[in-house]
């Protein structure tokens, strides 16, 4: 195997972890370098000698399924013999690329990865990008097809698309940044990509193909990530190959690509830039992942105009066909779980000037939830960011869903330099029923996103936002309920609602261990051995099933077992405790409502971050007072040295004159 794997043929790109620099001579194998230009010196060619694919290698390809098309045998290689001054370095193993790509748990979130690379080409021209389903010509299997008008790649550009950790993205206003979303995106949809691009760059038109092949590494026993491409000169209206080692070398990457694309000639390999134009790129990912049931994850089948997720489909279709299950379903909330055109209609919070998502031949129709809001508010909230730039301002538009109270769905369409990343964020718990209908939309460029783009790093910044959004949402709707037939609560109103759906029984005896938990003792909760309340003239710690929805008039739900992840209530002194469902609740009128004693704790918390943030930054400020103060210390005893030795020459100049 090691003279197979000493064999491959120049211009095939080896993925590794290696970070030669751009300016060292390339040999004839290209690793995570971009390939050099024609008059670039190369080593003599090795034979090109295409790879044997191993009978271990081939047995291990008994699933299409996603999760589980990681787990195949390994072949045991020996090591390789470096050519003359080659040095070592680290390669990467073809399951790399499936553990990489299992960093998107969702399809529809590899789908927006490819959705970014094309709308950050807007910058070089681009007007539309084309998401369509074609059919691999060899098995008539069903492929995804993204094509873009922009820029294109030219064979530099391209072999840093297929190599990992490349990014030629630094503007602020890139939605990409990682030089890893390509990988990951193409990978977790299908087992095998293959990439046509063309550009014009330095009066030079090329066209390039790449071919990046799961099926083709597993199947043929390689240890790295191998990426065979070919390039073509166009400038002068024919595809001339540009040949960098010898012909045989660029004869042998072709071969490699036709044998393991859709396509069998060459012919109609570049058939497939006849609808590119003079500058873009096609993606073709064929060999899409099956589910656990052995059928495509997507399906396009159920919409002419759609692409849906399989899986979620089916969960639809088992859940509850109530009329309220039904008009929850149709909102745009639940469809973006499965519908890639709902999905799609709001990825992008500022509409897109002159760029239209095509999908299945119809255009996406953006949409902004907040245009249509009831009762919209704006609220403006300050993160404390440590940082020498301007203190960044998130504004958030905040109100009522035009559905509710038909629809109860409450949350926070969170944004990312333009890009969706939370979708209806539910702040507060469920079953609290102030907030309830309530919609917030913000941008959130001051904390940085996971690498799916799905969720955010779990940062202080975004703990703190977390609080504020909860904050925000209970103050707009102890503001505006009224506005759509609810009535605010107050102390009065929350402890005769309380009265009202309770009923005094003994408590019962796992009531203790929650009084433990407050109290030293069980003399000091005032039960006795037997469970019994002595109702001793001390404060006893009682607690609600749902504190929430007994102050707001709605019927308590049932306990479940002997649970007690529920809030708690203090009874003052000389207070009988009632039961609510096997659950001691707190019979007071003059007791604080659980809702204002949330919003302080969330007060409290904020203040208190607040005030961490400031005491670092005054420790910081000391710390650099006292290096400042030592710095002076020290120059002011150089000085006084300088003195002495100026004044000491003097005296001893004195002297010697008299």
């Amino acid at each position: 195997m090691s003279s197979q794997r000493n064999k491959i043929p120049e211009n095939i790109v080896i993925l590794d972890d290696s970070s030669d620099d751009e300016d060292t001579p390339s040999t004839n194998r290209t690793i995570l370098t971009p390939t050099p230009p024609p008059s670039a010196p190369h080593a003599p060619p090795r034979p090109a000698e295409p790879p044997v694919a191993t009978t271990a290698a081939v047995r291990s390809l008994d699933s299409q399924s996603f999760w589980k098309a990681g787990a195949y045998e390994e072949i045991n290689l020996t090591r390789p013999t470096l050519l003359p001054g080659e040095l070592e370095h680290a390669r990467v193993h073809p399951k790399f690329l499936h553990s990489n790509a299992t960093s998107h748990k969702w399809a529809f979130g590899a789908i927006a990865e490819l959705f970014d690379n094309a709308v950050d080409e807007i910058n070089n021209g681009a007007s539309f990008v084309k998401v369509d389903r074609i059919y691999n010509k060899r098995d008539n299997s069903p492929a995804l097809l993204f094509q873009d008008d922009g820029g294109g790649m030219c064979p530099d550009s391209l072999r840093k698309c297929m190599s990992l950790g490349y990014s030629m993205k630094k503007a602020n206003t890139t939605i990409g940044q990682y030089g890893n979303g390509f990988k990951t995106s193409t990978m977790r949809l299908g087992a095998d990509v293959i990439v046509f691009s063309r550009s014009s760059r330095a009066s030079q038109a090329t066209q390039s193909v790449g071919l990046l092949s799961y099926t083709f590494l597993r199947k043929t026993g390689q240890d790295d990530v191998i990426v065979p491409m070919v390039d073509f000169d166009i400038s002068n209206h024919w595809a001339e190959p540009i040949i960098y080692g010898s012909q045989d070398d660029w004869s042998s990457n072709l071969k490699t690509i036709l044998e393991w694309s859709p396509f069998v000639s060459k012919d109609e390999l570049l058939q497939q830039f006849e609808d590119i134009g003079s500058h873009g790129t096609k993606i073709i990912i064929y060999n899409l992942w099956l589910n656990d049931e052995g059928v495509f994850e997507l399906s396009f089948d159920d919409d002419d105009e759609d692409i849906r997720l399989r899986d979620e489909i089916s969960r639809v279709a088992l859940t509850k066909a109530s009329k309220k299950a039904i008009e929850t379903q149709a909102h745009i909330s639940y469809q973006l779980r499965f519908s890639l055109r709902a999905y799609a209609s709001l990825l992008y919070l500022r509409k897109l000037e002159n760029f239209k998502i095509i999908l299945r031949g119809k255009p996406v129709e953006q949409y902004n939830i907040a245009d249509e809001l009831r009762h919209p508010k704006v609220v403006t909230y300050r993160p404390q960011v440590s940082t020498a730039l301007k203190e960044p301002t998130v504004e958030t538009t905040l109100g009522f869903l035009k559905e509710f109270p038909a629809i109860s769905i409450s949350g926070f369409n969170v944004y990312h330099k333009n890009r969706l990343i939370r979708p209806f964020w539910k702040v507060t718990g469920d079953g609290n029923s102030q907030g309830i209908g309530v919609v917030g939309v913000l941008e959130a460029n001051f904390i940085e996103p996971a690498h799916d783009k799905q969720d955010f790093e779990r940062s202080s910044l975004f703990h703190r936002l977390e609080m504020r959004l909860k904050q925000m949402q209970l103050e707009y709707w102890r503001g505006h309920c009224e506005l759509v037939g609810h009535r605010p609560l107050d102390k009065k109103t929350s402890a005769r609602t309380l009265q009202n759906n309770i009923s005094i029984s003994p408590p019962v005896e796992h009531n203790r261990n929650v009084q433990q938990n407050f109290q030293s003792s069980d003399s000091a909760t005032g039960i006795s051995a037997n469970g019994q309340d002595k109702i001793l003239n001390k404060p006893f710690i009682a607690c609600i099933t749902n504190p929430r929805q007994e102050l707001s008039g709605l019927q308590p739900r049932k306990s479940s077992g002997t649970s007690f992840n529920n809030e708690m209530a203090v009874q003052p002194p000389g207070k009988h405790a009632a039961s609510v469902e096997g659950q001691l609740v707190e019979i007071s009128g003059s007791a604080a409502s659980i809702d204002q004693i949330c919003e302080e704790n969330i007060q409290l918390f904020v203040r208190c971050e607040e005030h961490a943030e400031k005491e670092k930054l005054l420790k910081r400020t000391v710390e650099e007072l006292e290096k400042e103060l030592e710095d002076t210390r020290k120059k002011c005893a150089e000085l006084s040295s300088h003195l002495e030795r100026q004044r000491k020459d003097k005296i001893i100049i004195q002297a010697a004159t008299t």
